[in-house]
């Protein structure tokens, strides 16, 4: 007679929020995105998981991919979703919106211009704050794109992640999440435009543990080499507008194009966390070429924020 195992329990993140990307252990990592192959594989599954939860999302910056992909992850887990529109801090101090949110959800979704704000929000709420982005990190689209890796390529260790562009929020999470895991992690940027430098230690310190390499350069020819993966964002995020004109400058040389991609490894993929500004950081040529896989990653992000959520709100 066969036996029948008993379902593995989703593993209970030790954290109570996910503010910065290092707020997950690796083991966490790992087991977030075993669970996001499983969610997305057997939906049904999980379509029950979250009922009688309600979760807040406050949205400080417009959102397409962010905000529907919670919102549905959260409604494909039988949750409920309340937005909360507006910028964090004007009307009332942010100690206090939190201490009111936690009386009435089991959990925060904040997508804000400053870092900041979030930890003040997770600082203040006894209800697990989770990061969708901050002007220094952008930890669920990096565990969406290592994802995607995953599903791509079969194994992330020993894959290179080149990224070029500005130093920004996803290069930040991606760095420290790539490094963590075994990744090679290179990035070429313009001198004015480098990632944050106690990101880059932290990261430093992780390849030094896992035994991958960091590269830090101006060069995108030098970091492309090899690469398994190319990976560019904006030049000018929401909030820089004043300063598009110096980005474009700066970054002209930093471009996305058919010609870079032919020095990185034959089965290179493309990657972008969109909306892609098309003849700036990247041409159209790329982003549309069969080796660009940015809607793969855009639909991961539900199923890795499903994962996310389970593993904050159940374990």
């Amino acid at each position: 007679m066969a036996t029948v195992l008993a379902a593995r329990p989703i593993v209970k993140v030790s954290a109570p929020d996910l503010v910065r990307d290092l707020d997950l252990t690796n083991d966490e990592v790992h087991c977030l995105l075993d669970l996001a192959g499983k969610v997305k594989h057997a939906p049904a599954k999980y379509a029950r998981s979250l009922a009688g939860k309600y979760i807040s999302l406050i949205f400080e910056k417009p959102s397409l991919r962010t905000r529907l992909t919670f919102e549905l992850a959260i409604k494909q887990l039988g949750g409920d979703a309340v937005a909360c529109d507006g910028a964090l801090g004007a009307r009332e101090p942010i100690k206090d919106i939190a201490r009111n949110l936690e009386r009435w959800v089991q959990a925060i979704v904040a997508r804000t211009f400053a870092q900041g704000a979030i930890e003040e929000l997770a600082q203040w709420s006894s209800a697990p704050v989770i990061n969708a982005l901050s002007d220094v990190f952008h930890p669920c689209q990096a565990l969406a794109d290592v994802f995607t890796l995953r599903e791509h390529f079969g194994e992330l260790r020993g894959l290179k992640l080149a990224f070029v562009g500005d130093g920004n929020n996803v290069a930040h999470s991606l760095m420290l999440t790539a490094t963590r895991l075994g990744m090679d992690f290179a990035i070429a940027t313009p001198r004015k435009y480098a990632p944050n430098a106690g990101i880059v230690s932290q990261a430093e310190g992780l390849a030094a543990i896992s035994g991958t390499r960091l590269e830090i350069t101006h060069n995108p020819e030098q970091v492309v080499d090899g690469a398994h993966a190319v990976y560019t964002d904006v030049w000018t995020s929401m909030g820089q507008e004043k300063q598009a004109a110096d980005r474009r400058k700066q970054f002209a040389p930093y471009q996305v194009t058919g010609d870079l991609m032919a020095q990185a490894r034959p089965n290179a993929v493309f990657m972008h966390c969109l909306p892609a500004k098309r003849g700036e950081e990247v041409t159209d040529q790329v982003i549309e070429s069969s080796r660009s896989i940015v809607f793969d990653q855009a639909e991961n992000r539900l199923h890795a924020q499903k994962a996310l959520l389970l593993m904050m709100m159940m374990g």
